[in-house]
């Protein structure tokens, strides 16, 4: 058996490679009940290898409206390394996420899954997260969230042209068909900035100073004021955003934000990005 990764990772996954490790693992858990009563249920799914791809949607229940795509960054540590985490950072556009690819998500993902909701009587408005996967067989969908997904967001809406309100009510009201939707075709990346010992036990309490030039492209989330000083109090703490022409000059210019901010015990992972060139330049 090897251990899942990516968005499977800490969801109770096993991957199994042979029939004998498949076995092992149900009698682990419904025998030996070594997940207690939530392994007395098991789910059997194909192994997926490729890509992983966050798209966000608008949708009113009937129209479907994706948003930029984005890579997320979930490990720890750079190579791809270390524990899971809720996200290190994340660049966009994603470069697997080619015009072929989102065809078939519209095609047999999207729309497939706004018509089965709605034959369920569980017609959803608002914001549809899927987290793909491009597998050699095409697009997967790892998971579902009913939500803007952090940290996509901060490279994601930076890139809307389109009016956030005018498109929300929209997909309130019904109208989303005849609203437009449209994004910029820069690039952006987002630099998570997270406590030392993130995602396990971290001290907290550090002063955090950001200076006021990159403030409006700072997204604080685990920190809070106390004293008139802002202090960090969570793992991840903040994300430092930037868009540029092209993605190295965002990556590049995201980085340059990062270390003008401090707190101590602060720590970031410094390949953000890199696997996306790579793929851009192959």
């Amino acid at each position: 058996m090897i251990k899942a990764d990516g968005l499977a990772l800490g969801k109770g996954v096993i991957i199994a490679q042979t029939k004998a490790d498949a076995q092992d693992a149900v009698r682990a858990m419904m025998e030996q009940k070594k997940f207690g009563k939530s392994g007395e249920q098991v789910v059997i799914e194909e192994f997926l290898e490729g890509p992983e791809v966050s798209v966000l949607a608008f949708t009113d229940g009937n129209c479907v409206k994706p948003m930029i795509s984005s890579m997320d960054h979930k490990r720890a540590l750079d190579g791809d390394k270390g524990l899971n985490t809720g996200g290190m950072g994340t660049i966009a556009p994603n470069p697997y996420y080619t015009k072929e690819i989102a065809d078939r998500c519209m095609k047999e993902i999207f729309l497939p899954t706004i018509d089965a909701m709605n034959k369920e009587g569980r017609t959803f408005k608002g914001c549809l997260y899927f987290g793909l996967m491009i597998t050699k067989d095409g697009p997967k969908v790892i998971e579902y969230n009913c939500r803007f997904g952090d940290p996509e967001t901060q490279v994601v809406l930076p890139l809307l042209q389109s009016d956030l309100l005018t498109v929300m009510q929209a997909t309130t009201n019904g109208t989303l068909a005849e609203t437009d939707v449209s994004f910029s075709d820069k690039s952006a990346c987002c630099v998570i900035m997270a406590s030392k010992g993130y995602p396990l036990a971290y001290e907290k309490g550090f002063e955090l100073t950001i200076p006021a030039a990159v403030k409006d492209s700072v997204y604080v989330a685990g920190a809070v004021q106390k004293d008139g000083k802002l202090l960090t109090s969570g793992g991840r703490v903040l994300g430092a955003t930037a868009t540029a022409a092209t993605l190295k000059d965002a990556i590049d210019a995201a980085y340059k934000k990062v270390e003008t901010i401090h707190f101590d015990n602060a720590f970031y992972r410094r390949d953000i990005g890199q696997r996306a060139l790579a793929a851009k330049e192959g």
